[in-house]
């Protein structure tokens, strides 16, 4: 029968062993979180790079959509002015 020391020795070569293994299991579950935390962040900042992007592209659409109707309306005061012009001579004459 083994002595005391060596049943003791035994055990906590055995849970040295276990510790072990679970600490690379933890250190394996911490890599892939942190890849995965990473991914995240990344995929965030391109999120955040498309909203800026749309936001600008949006500004740049409201200021040519108003820059078009305000040459809409100068075109029909001018068309009205023309038509204004010509009718006022036809009806000088």
């Amino acid at each position: 029968m083994a002595s005391r020391t060596e049943r003791f020795k035994t055990v906590a070569v055995k849970a040295a062993r276990t510790a072990r293994k679970w600490a690379e299991t933890a250190a394996r579950e911490a890599d892939r979180l942190l890849k995965e935390a990473q991914k995240r962040a990344k995929s965030e900042q391109r999120q955040r790079r498309i909203k800026a992007a749309l936001r600008r592209t949006g500004k740049v659409l409201k200021a040519a959509g108003r820059a078009a109707i305000v040459a809409g309306i100068a075109a029909g005061i001018a068309s009205a002015r023309a038509n204004g012009r010509t009718r006022s001579r036809k009806g000088k004459r």
